[in-house]
């Protein structure tokens, strides 16, 4: 498993849910480097893009990489107007702004999309994901998923994912707000590990 040396990542421009959601949405030609998603956490926290070889035993590559990170089960979820019901409304739902408990691990199989980070200026950074990548995204970091508008397969809006986690499979998301989620405890820490990584 190769650790990647860049990151196509690039601050997008504020979009609101629906249709536009899929675009590029990229904001100038204003990068997003390796050393800014370190100074985001998730460098600090172990958070990284990996480009796994497909081609070769990926399975033992990502099985020892979410013993690293402390990953016991994980699930596969298929993302796609055909296979999801409800697609629309499970969509509108992953690209509300949330934050998690744990880490957010997620390797992907196949289709590609999108994952929407804040930075620590709570810009939104745009992350593209594709078949191969590996992403790790720390416990408190504000962020969003959405499919993308590439042909793949049999439709668009296509993305297989494997997910991990610490405990039984659960998806549990806190939605952004000033009373519940600043407040968290795996908040405070994440913008404690960002804080002494970052000079404002």
């Amino acid at each position: 498993m190769e650790k990647c040396s860049t990151i196509a990542a690039y601050f997008m421009e504020e979009v609101s849910p629906g249709a536009l959601q899929k675009k590029p949405l990229r904001l100038n030609d204003s990068p997003f480097t390796i050393k800014d998603l370190e100074e985001s956490g998730c460098f600090a926290y172990k958070g990284l893009l990996l480009q796994v070889d497909m081609s070769g035993e990926w399975e033992k590559a990502v099985e020892k990489y979410s013993e690293e990170v402390g990953m016991k089960n994980r699930d596969v979820v298929k993302i796609n107007p055909v296979t999801m019901p409800n697609f629309e409304e499970k969509l509108a739902i992953f690209f509300e702004e949330h934050l998690h408990t744990d880490p957010e691990v997620r390797f992907i199989m196949d289709g590609s999309g999108y994952f929407d980070i804040r930075d620590v200026q709570d810009r939104w950074v745009r992350i593209p994901v594709a078949k191969g990548d590996l992403l790790f995204l720390p416990a408190g970091i504000y962020h969003r998923f959405t499919t993308d508008e590439k042909l793949i397969t049999f439709s668009q809006d296509f993305i297989v994912a494997m997910r991990f986690f610490k405990d039984a499979p659960k998806w549990e998301a806190h939605n952004r707000s000033k009373e519940e989620t600043e407040t968290m405890q795996e908040r405070k820490e994440y913008i404690k590990g960002i804080k002494a990584n970052y000079q404002y």
